[in-house]
């Protein structure tokens, strides 16, 4: 297990599914050149330990959802305010031009 410093997992990060492989999801920071797609996971970590995230929904309207986020070693737990689940990923790389985590 490697472990992983908060601030390089922190940021704005949106999935980069063109990069991804069958076992790993690539985010690239918002900033990156993303070519045209129909709808994209994107979450914000920020500092304070809260998180932003929004993803397509089923019907091609984004659902937004937020909570708070920790790092245990290789581990990136958000956890969800309300009733929508949280999730976590194993961070198997991490610098300030791509995330990378398993699936």
């Amino acid at each position: 297990m490697t472990a992983f410093s908060a601030d390089s997992v922190s940021g704005s990060w949106v999935h980069s599914h063109e990069e991804d492989s069958a076992s790993q999801m690539v985010f690239r920071p918002a900033s990156f050149a993303f070519p045209p797609s129909r709808g994209r996971i994107s979450f914000e970590l920020r500092a304070d330990g809260s998180y932003a995230e929004r993803s397509p929904g089923p019907v091609d309207i984004p659902e937004d959802s937020s909570g708070n986020w920790t790092l245990e070693g290789d581990r990136l737990v958000l956890e969800a305010d309300g009733d929508r689940p949280g999730h976590a990923w194993q961070v198997e790389a991490a610098d300030k031009d791509r995330l990378t985590v398993k699936k």
